[in-house]
């Protein structure tokens, strides 16, 4: 009976509002036939009622290209965005506003052996890039010879899509990476607190690290616009009115006005915000299963965005038949299983990046002194098409170690980022196409042996009943220093080399019967190689929530569903018992504590208690922040964050005054005492009313890129939303911390091993880039309330769901040999 109504759950969660996309559910009658130059043999592509395409081809070339082709199709706009910032021609569309992520773009190209960068991520890298670019190429120039059936955005811009090359799939801007700005910021924050301060206050794990400042470095010529040209070529685009056609063009706007336009209103969020960053995923055994088989689950967060960062396909070939999602420009899959295994990722974390300070000679400023000698910088001329003007002649410059972001000629100094995404191997997931093949661990180990960037935890499932967890990076071993402050570029802080992947934590059938990663810190004590090792980590509190609930139960798939969107706040346990019998002069004040104290923990969207909880939160971090770090240096104190807090507020010290516990207790009655008048002014005098997910509070709206330089009646076809949410930043259903859930899980898989067929995930908010498409949005819905669809992988299962069925045919003596 247990399984029948475990079965019966799922379904119900799968099917329960589903979107009315006026798509049939019974399978496709007719095919539909095209003719593409550039394929060797026919295609079957079945395209899903959730927008998902089923590839099945004969060969391996002709497979990448119709994933190149589909994916183009369905996110021509996004293709390319992504195409001009990895090229450096975002200037010539957008005008000199956009030179120095032109400039950024090019000084952080892969400058190495193209042929050798590609066949590292598959031993057929080359021939399989190649394909997909073609494929992309092949549905770029249809559409180009039509242009008045483009997407409304290039009618918008006035612009018109541009043919892609396998240099362009290898960029780096999209990487998930930057400690680099870490140290910048901990050095600024030294020269403002003193390191003393600095660690008490930053959240370090793995032992003390050093944060010793070498002598030669003046720290008081440090400032944030040294890294300008790194943080320009990798900031997300922004649209002004002026960049568009007069036609759809609005003045700017506000954040408020633009949620106006959506039918919501909203109040700013006070105070600063927990970074909204994070990812999850666990692996559970089949001795903690109804089936005996085990589980994967996984659900990456990044920005909410429209179109969605991910982009779902399967793929079948001879060789070949893997399901799942990856990011749209690249071929393969990252995150799913194929007929053996299912993986997931989340963020590892590393300090693979180092900024150096090199002297300059100040008779040739293109000169740096390296072990007492003088040597010449690396330039490289180059020029870049601004709209409006003429090309504008640029110098990229690099020293041994990387390429020059800054020059402060008037002090000698270049400021040099050393980074090893830069070397081979250095572009994201794409490794992920030798997981694809993999049918057993010790092939999946082998596979990750390649992943460089991100670095990532990797989990693993088979239907052999294995399970595994696997650290990927690019470490650099650091045998002097620790990685999060400046160094001199003299010689004297070199790396030497990268540790050996395989060396990173890892585990195959853990004896808890289960792995968890949420970007907490997996290091283990005495680990062997602390000269490689990292500090950093996030909160532990979505990890240790986790790791509660699947050590409750036997668990099932509709149980995966039900953690993937837990909203039970694990920081509210140790904080709100400290609000107890504290006074109170308000009523209204003591009347929110008091619901606080007897509340569950959850943050639901539908919860007054969560409502005023949230915004205690806000208030006590914000509070804590001005208390303890001066305002000038908050923005550089990257590692203070609620763990920090929580440890400081159970043993109160001296930085809480002459009394600190008196002083501790103030901080939390003041936090309350301005949540409730923040609320009462929000939302009004009824308590009963400050449900936590609201339009007027916790909120899903996507914005689209170019949502706020169009106008009113563009902004609605291109934006979705708003939608109550509950959760938070530190919740499993992470949601961030401020009114609306710009980051968070968008895609989402959970990994049945009994059944592949039994799988389900989600891709908010559709597949498709195109709002004319049925899969712009059809996904918003299900995702907001927690819902998915299934993921099938048998053909008759595909063919029961099949939205329209394609067959991709060679145009006649025009395919190419593979």
């Amino acid at each position: 009976m247990s399984r029948f109504l475990n079965i019966l759950l799922v379904i119900c969660s799968i099917f329960f509002l589903l979107p009315d996309s006026g798509l049939a559910l019974a399978p496709a009658d007719q095919a539909v036939s095209i003719q593409i130059n550039g394929l060797t043999e026919p295609v079957e592509v079945l395209r899903d009622r959730w927008g998902i395409n089923h590839i099945f081809a004969k060969n391996e070339h002709d497979l990448f290209f119709a994933q190149g082709y589909c994916a183009a199709r369905d996110r021509l706009f996004q293709f390319e965005l992504w195409r001009r910032q990895a090229t450096g021609t975002m200037a010539e569309i957008l005008g000199r506003k956009e030179l120095n992520r032109d400039i950024g773009a090019r000084l952080h190209m892969f400058r190495g052996n193209l042929k050798a960068e590609l066949n590292w991520y598959h031993p057929h890298g080359n021939a399989i890039v190649t394909a997909f670019v073609e494929g992309v190429n092949a549905y770029i120039d249809e559409a180009v010879a039509k242009p008045e059936d483009l997407p409304i955005e290039f009618k918008i811009l006035g612009i018109k899509p541009g043919r892609w090359t396998t240099a362009d799939v290898i960029s780096r801007h999209n990487g998930l990476f930057g400690n680099v700005w870490l140290e910048l910021d901990t050095a600024m924050a030294i020269r403002s607190l003193g390191v003393e301060k600095v660690k008490a206050l930053s959240q370090f794990y793995g032992g003390e690290p050093s944060l010793t400042i070498d002598p030669s470095i003046d720290l008081a010529l440090l400032t944030p616009k040294i890294l300008g040209l790194y943080s320009a070529f990798r900031a997300p685009v922004r649209f002004t009115a002026q960049d568009i056609d007069p036609q759809y063009r609005s003045r700017v706007v506000t954040e408020e006005e633009v949620l106006e336009a959506s039918s919501a209103h909203v109040h700013r969020e006070l105070g600063p915000q927990p970074e909204e960053s994070g990812s999850n995923n666990w692996v559970v055994s089949g001795k903690m299963t109804s089936t005996g088989k085990p589980l994967l689950a996984n659900d990456p967060h990044r920005t909410q965005g429209v179109p969605s960062l991910r982009y779902w396909a399967h793929l079948v070939a001879p060789g070949w038949n893997v399901i799942g999602a990856g990011e749209p420009t690249l071929p393969g899959i990252s995150i799913g299983h194929n007929s053996s295994g299912a993986w997931g990722l989340t963020i590892f974390g590393t300090q693979n990046e180092d900024l150096y300070i090199y002297n300059t000679n100040p008779a040739n400023p293109s000169q740096y002194k390296y072990k007492g000698h003088w040597e010449d910088m690396k330039i490289i001329k180059d020029s870049i098409q601004v709209k409006g003007e003429a090309p504008v002649a640029v110098e990229l410059k690099y020293v041994r170690n990387g390429p020059v972001l800054y020059e402060d000629k008037e002090h000698h100094k270049a400021y040099v980022i050393r980074a090893a995404w830069l070397d081979i191997g250095g572009a994201p997931y794409l490794a992920s196409l030798r997981m694809d093949q993999a049918s057993k661990w010790s092939e999946f180990r082998e596979a990750c042996s390649y992943s460089r960037v991100p670095a990532e935890n990797m989990v693993w499932a088979d239907t052999q009943g294995n399970i595994g967890y696997q650290a990927v990076a690019v470490a650099p071993i650091r045998h002097n220093w620790s990685g999060l402050v400046p160094i001199p570029g003299d010689g004297r802080y070199e790396w030497d080399g990268y540790l050996p992947i395989l060396e990173l934590p890892n585990s195959y059938t853990p004896e808890k019967g289960f792995w968890v990663t949420a970007n907490n810190y997996q290091f283990p004590n005495n680990y062997p190689h602390p000269e490689a090792q990292h500090h950093l980590a996030v909160d532990p509190f979505r990890a240790d929530r986790i790791d509660e609930f699947l050590s409750a139960r036997m668990l099932s798939v509709s149980d995966m569903m039900q953690l993937q969107n837990d909203e039970t706040s694990i920081p509210a346990r140790s904080i709100i018992p400290l609000l107890r019998d504290l006074p109170f002069s308000d009523a209204g004040v003591e009347r929110a504590r008091d619901t606080l104290l007897n509340w569950n923990d959850v943050l639901d969207k539908n919860s007054p208690a969560a409502g005023i909880y949230e915004m205690f939160q806000r208030r006590l971090l914000a509070n804590a922040s001005d208390m303890l770090i001066p305002k000038d240096s908050q923005d550089a104190m990257e590692l203070f964050g609620l763990k920090k807090l929580i440890d400081l507020l159970n043993a109160p010290g001296g930085e809480f005054g002459a009394d600190p516990i008196g002083g501790r207790d103030k901080l939390l009655e003041t936090s309350l005492e301005q949540a409730v008048a923040a609320l009462t002014q929000k939302l009004g005098p009824d308590q009963n009313q400050w449900l936590y997910g609201q339009p007027k509070y916790h909120y899903a709206l996507i914005r689209h890129p170019l949502s706020q330089a169009v106008n009113a009646e563009t902004r609605k076809l291109l934006d979705i939303g708003p939608m109550p949410r509950g959760g938070d930043t530190f919740t499993v259903n992470a949601t961030g911390g401020g009114d609306n859930q710009t980051g968070g899980g968008s895609m989402k898989i959970i990994v049945d091993l009994e059944a592949w067929d039994h799988s389900v995930g989600m891709n908010n908010p559709g597949q498709s880039g195109d709002p004319r498409s049925p899969h712009y949005k059809d996904l918003f819905e299900l995702w907001a309330r927690g819902k998915y669809f299934p993921i099938f992988y048998s053909k008759p299962q595909i063919e029961s769901v099949t939205e329209q069925k394609e067959i991709l045919q060679p145009m006649v003596n025009s395919a190419k040999p593979y």
